[in-house]
């Protein structure tokens, strides 16, 4: 199988540098280039550049505003700022709104560009391996997710919907956070699976309307265990697995199965502990009525630097409009239903 070549995008006012870099980069890549930032962005509207390297200093739009709008067209390019200058201000504009990958200064050594090219579309590629591997994930087992949630809300009518929901206030906290689509992707999987072990559970124990005994209790924190006996032989699911199994650790250490502590525990773990403790208490259950969605928001503050991460508890907290809105959308639904 051919070796894949890369497209890049050589964007210069100046033709002798533009020349330059074309000869720097030609053979390896499919190259295009254009003396004039607009061209470029019409260019990246018509065709997928796996990198732009653009000049400065330019006349019509300057390599930063060229670079933060080749980003909004084409947001998973990398992108590559060639620059005379050495201008603190100039350069975390670049970083923070074109999101460039490198800047480089001229003049710059051919070899050097080359070695710079290279490493920026080898994280490409790797970027881009990890997104397809949790796209192709969620659609290879989307369908059996489905049944498996389908299996858990026919079980329990009081969890009706609950691993979705948990997912989706998840997915909020996550991206709150800033966290990687890879590492979303990841969330998702858990969030949906986190509670497949409780097909292992009694249903004794689980319509139990009194108090549970130590002993019924035990048997419940063993879903665990059975989830992650469900999961583990599934290679693709190994770091969801590990999510899985840390998300009844708390923050201080007192949680289960490993009493494990901070950020020893995965943060997807911690993400997933608070969203599923909201939804608990905002659900009726056999043994009690479910209580507001604000004491439920002051419960979860509570046990911040306890029960659960600081981090994440404010995250939720920022998120939580989002989160209600859904709720009631919910409710209406299923009261038209």
């Amino acid at each position: 199988m051919a070796e894949k070549k890369y497209n890049i995008l050589l964007v210069d006012d100046e033709e002798d540098n533009l020349a330059l870099l074309y000869r720097t980069l030609r053979g390896t890549y499919n190259l295009e280039k254009t003396t004039s930032p607009l061209h470029a962005l019409e260019l990246l509207k018509e065709k997928d550049f796996e990198l732009v390297i653009s000049d400065h200093k330019m006349p019509e739009m300057d390599g930063v505003e060229f670079l933060k709008e080749s980003q909004i067209i084409r947001p998973d390019s990398m992108r590559i700022l060639l620059t005379a200058y050495s201008d603190a201000n100039i350069l975390i504009d670049a970083i923070n709104y074109a999101k460039i990958y490198r800047y480089v200064k001229k003049p710059f050594n051919p070899d050097e560009l080359q070695l710079i090219v290279s490493s920026a579309l080898e994280y490409y590629q790797l970027k881009y391996d990890n997104d397809k591997l949790i796209a192709d994930l969620k659609e290879l087992f989307s369908g059996t997710i489905k049944a498996i949630m389908e299996a858990l809300d026919a079980k329990d009518s009081f969890t009706s919907g609950r691993s979705r929901r948990i997912t989706y206030y998840s997915i909020l906290i996550a991206k709150k956070l800033g966290l990687s689509t890879i590492d979303v992707g990841k969330i998702e999987l858990a969030g949906m699976l986190h509670d497949i072990g409780m097909i292992g559970i009694s249903d004794d124990i689980l319509y139990k309307i009194d108090e549970l005994t130590q002993e019924e209790y035990d048997e419940i924190k063993k879903h665990i265990t059975y989830s992650v006996k469900i999961l583990e032989d599934i290679k693709q699911l190994k770091d969801v697995v590990e999510i899985i199994k840390y998300h009844h650790e708390k923050y201080d250490g007192t949680g289960y199965p490993f009493g494990i502590r901070g950020e020893e525990i995965p943060m997807g773990s911690r993400i997933i502990a608070v969203t599923d403790a909201f939804d608990s208490v905002v659900s009726d259950r056999s043994y009690r009525n479910k209580i507001d969605m604000h004491e439920a928001l002051e419960k979860i503050k509570t046990g911040s630097g306890t029960q659960f991460d600081p981090v994440v508890v404010k995250a939720f907290e920022d998120c939580f409009d989002e989160i209600c809105t859904s709720m009631k959308q919910e409710s209406e639904q299923k009261n038209i239903n």
